[in-house]
């Protein structure tokens, strides 16, 4: 299992590679959000350690985000020292997926995205911790309905 920051590393590092508009925090949050549940769905253990909690915004890794909120709404900057090929061949092919699919869109679309789904509207009144065998049972629901 790695880190959230392994995890937003190696999303930094797509986007650098694809030359991309750059990820904001925000845009980050729902990036590694949708990685842990279809790392979940898929490989049936979770992607990081660190919990998700449901916020105003849709859903946060605390830690991440405090360690990122000095960038404000501006893009972060891919991380200085990254090694993709730490992460194992499975996980990657969960990033990169995910980033094909949900790097496509803006920030907002991506919040507006998460709070139309169960496991942040279950948990969004007291912006608490969005359990990982929620994240889990919801996203193979989704694999399974395409």
């Amino acid at each position: 299992m790695f880190t959230v920051f392994d995890i937003a590393r190696y999303l930094l590092h797509l986007d650098d590679q694809i030359d991309g508009e750059g990820l904001s925090n925000l845009k980050l949050q729902k990036l590694v959000y949708y990685c842990q549940g279809f790392h979940l769905a898929l490989e049936g253990t979770p992607a990081f350690a660190e919990p998700i909690e449901a916020w105003r915004y849709g859903p946060v890794v605390p830690d991440l985000y405090h360690s990122l909120k000095h960038n404000g709404k501006a893009p972060v900057q891919p991380i200085a020292g990254c090694e993709p090929d730490n992460i194992d061949a499975a996980t990657a092919d969960v990033l990169v997926d995910v980033y094909n699919v949900y790097g496509q869109f803006s920030a907002w679309r991506l919040r507006d995205m998460t709070h139309e789904e169960k496991p942040w509207i279950d948990h969004e009144k007291d912006g608490s911790e969005i359990p990982v065998p929620e994240l889990e049972s919801f996203f193979s629901e989704r694999l399974s309905a395409t």
